[in-house]
Parts: structure tokens; C-alpha cells; sequence
């Protein structure tokens, strides 16, 4: 498998075994030829997570220069709620931006442009972190760059893992989706037709009352390692296309039963309801993938978003990947969880191509598809 292509003062993340953006708030300028490297600040606020990074191009590479992040963490048996999750944003905005200048080692003057995430996510967080990232391109007299959340998954991975061409499988909090590139954009191949994966996991933990810290799918994961029993639960794909709403509502009912009988009256445990709740839902994301690779005959997947730092994930993916002759790419949580430095990534792939977001359209898209994205940067 290929190196990480990104420096970083941190060693390479584990990997298993084997234009511009066009939206309604786009518009574009001739590139910039004369410069040998650019450096951009990206801002992420699209859920719980504020993440600031900066990073370094050169024609032939890329270089973190700083990848800061803070999450706003609800009480066990609560999600997050956007007014909540916005003030948080909000309050650090400034702290973690000084933070992230002060890490690189730079000034103001010498960021190139200002990338924020306009979509898709929850509304008042998004905006939040715009209001920000507007401040900052106002105060430095910088171009903003409007990017998007899925795209900046992407090619974060890409750049990370040195993946070339591969089947994307999106799985986050908000975004369940098998991705493939053809003709300048990014082509959805399935996805949720109703919750997302990360969404899934996250309101059954509230049932169990299991904790947000540091991410309730994380929690759940470790939990799972220590079931030893497969409990039937609904298995829904649909063509290309998975229902994850009737698997919760299996397991919720489950854990009623659970919480009102105890183990012994059950016959379960809390453990084997994480383990088969993971296990049917990594099938049927392993089953859509496949199908995918099959279809476009590729031999690589790469593994982006929140609930790709899953290891039992992973390891179900790179089994089928294996067997079919390929590999899997995949991050550990430094670029899997939202972060800033894939916003200032992507950001900065369209700034070069000539890219910016005027600021009187940059407003924010809490449903900006993935393939409403032109991605002019790629062959």
C-alpha cells in the first residue's frame, strides 16, 4: 500500500492490510501560475466537531502545518442540539484559530486564501463557523473558498493514504454513501435512503445511556469487541442503497427489553447488542461497496469519515477487498473525524484551479450533495 503523501509532525496514520466547486455561491477566476506554493486555513463546523488546520502546497506536495480540533460533548443519553452545538462553535471560534496561526509558525500575511465548509451539515454550526471564517478573510483581506464536507473527506483521504482511483465508502454521522469519480465529479453509486450510519449508532447509544465522550460510536465499539452473540436485527439493502431506521428501531427495542429484564432475563448482554448491531451494519455497507468495485472494476476503497476509524470496519472491508484481489485505504481519527485541515485541503485543490466564493454568496447548504461538485482539479 502506498505511503501517507502528507508530511506531518505526526507519524503516518495506520492502514489496514491491503474547477472549481459549482454551487449556487461559486464562481471562478483564471489560476495563479506564477506561485511555487500556497498556503490555506481551513475552517470545519459542520457538527460537533470545530476543527482549524493549515497546510502547505507545493506543485508536487502537501505539508500540515497545523490541525487543531474541539468538540462540544453532550451528556450520556443526549445528542447534540444545533443552538447548543452553534454556541460552542462560536465561543471557540477565536481561541482555536490563534492557536492553529500560532502552531504553524506563520503570519496572517502568509495565508493564501480562507476555506470554510458551506455544506452539507447542521445548519446553525455551519453558520457559525462561516461567520467565523467571513471575519478572518475580511480582517486578513483574503479570498474565502467555499468547500464541501464530502469532497474535503475525499481528498484528505486521497492525499493521506496515496489511494489513486479507488470506490469511496462515506460513513459519518450525517452521510452514508459508496462514491466513485468519473468525469470531473464525484458519482454517488448508493447511499442511506433514510439515517445516516454514524446518526444510527449515535441515537441507539442514547438508549443505553453509553457516553458521548469521546464519541458514542467509539464506545460502542469497544463494547462490541466483548459480544459474543449475533442477535437477529433487520438487514435492509436495496439495489445500491441501504434503510438504516428499521435496524434502530430493532435494537432500541432490544435494549428496552434489556434495561427492563436485565441480562440474565434477556438472555443478552449490552455487549452482544453492540456486537450484532455493528456486524449487520458493516454487512450491508461491505455488500453495497463491493457491488460498487465490481461495477466500475476497481480494485481499491478508501474508507473516509467519523465511523471509518472503526477497526472492525476496516477489517470487514479489507476482507472483501482481499478476496477480490485488492486493498482497502483507511485513517486513523486525526483525518477520519471532521477536521480542519481536509476543509483547508480540498480548499486550496479549487483555489489553485482559479476558485473563490464571493462573500455575499456564502451562504451555507445544509443538503450540498456530493456530486453537485465539479472538481476541476483532477484529470
Amino acid at each position: 500500500m502506498a505511503a501517507a503523501a502528507v508530511s506531518s509532525p505526526l507519524p503516518p496514520p495506520p492502514q489496514p492490510t491491503t474547477s472549481s466547486i459549482t454551487s449556487p455561491t461559486s464562481i471562478s477566476t483564471p489560476p495563479m501560475s506564477n506561485k511555487s506554493s500556497w498556503i490555506a486555513l481551513g475552517c470545519e463546523g459542520s457538527a460537533n466537531k470545530l476543527g482549524i488546520g493549515l497546510i502547505l502546497h507545493t506543485p508536487t506536495s502537501a505539508t500540515i502545518l497545523s490541525n487543531l480540533r474541539h468538540t462540544f460533548i453532550s451528556p450520556p443519553g443526549t445528542g447534540f442540539l444545533p443552538k447548543d452545538t452553534a454556541l460552542h462553535h462560536r465561543t471557540e471560534f477565536v481561541a482555536l484559530a490563534r492557536r492553529a496561526i500560532a502552531e504553524a509558525g506563520i503570519s496572517p500575511a502568509d495565508v493564501d486564501c480562507v476555506c470554510f465548509t458551506q455544506g452539507p451539515g447542521m445548519g446553525a454550526p455551519l453558520t457559525s463557523v462561516a461567520i467565523g471564517a467571513r471575519t478572518l478573510a475580511l480582517l486578513w483581506d483574503k479570498p474565502l473558498v467555499g468547500v464541501n464536507h464530502c469532497v474535503g473527506h475525499i481528498e484528505m483521504g486521497r492525499e493521506v493514504t496515496g489511494a489513486d482511483n479507488p470506490v469511496v465508502l462515506y460513513v459519518s454521522g450525517g452521510n452514508s454513501q459508496v462514491i466513485a469519480y468519473a468525469e470531473k465529479r464525484y458519482r454517488i453509486f448508493g447511499e442511506t435512503l433514510d439515517i445516516a450510519v454514524g446518526n444510527c449508532l449515535d441515537r441507539f447509544a442514547r438508549v443505553l445511556n453509553i457516553s458521548n465522550d469521546p464519541a458514542p460510536g467509539y464506545n460502542i465499539e469497544q463494547l462490541a469487541k466483548k459480544g459474543k452473540q449475533l442477535l437477529e436485527l433487520p438487514y435492509i439493502v436495496k439495489g445500491m442503497d441501504c434503510s438504516f431506521s428499521g435496524i434502530l428501531t430493532s435494537a432500541e427495542a432490544l435494549a428496552a427489553q434489556l434495561l427492563e429484564r436485565g441480562p440474565d432475563g434477556a438472555g443478552f448482554t449490552v455487549e452482544d447488542l453492540c456486537f450484532s448491531l455493528q456486524e449487520t451494519i458493516f454487512a450491508m455497507l461491505v455488500e453495497i461497496t463491493e457491488r460498487a468495485m465490481a461495477h466500475v472494476g476497481s480494485s481499491q476503497v478508501l474508507i473516509v469519515g467519523g465511523v471509518g476509524c472503526n477497526e472492525r470496519l476496516q477489517e470487514m472491508i479489507a476482507s472483501m477487498a482481499q478476496e477480490r484481489g485488492g486493498s482497502v485505504f483507511a485513517m486513523d481519527e486525526r483525518f477520519c473525524i471532521d477536521n480542519g485541515i481536509m476543509i483547508a485541503h480540498a480548499g486550496l485543490l479549487a483555489y489553485r484551479t482559479g476558485f473563490r466564493t464571493p462573500l455575499d454568496e456564502s451562504v451555507c447548504t445544509q443538503r450540498f450533495r456530493t456530486d453537485d461538485v465539479y472538481v476541476e482539479w483532477r484529470d
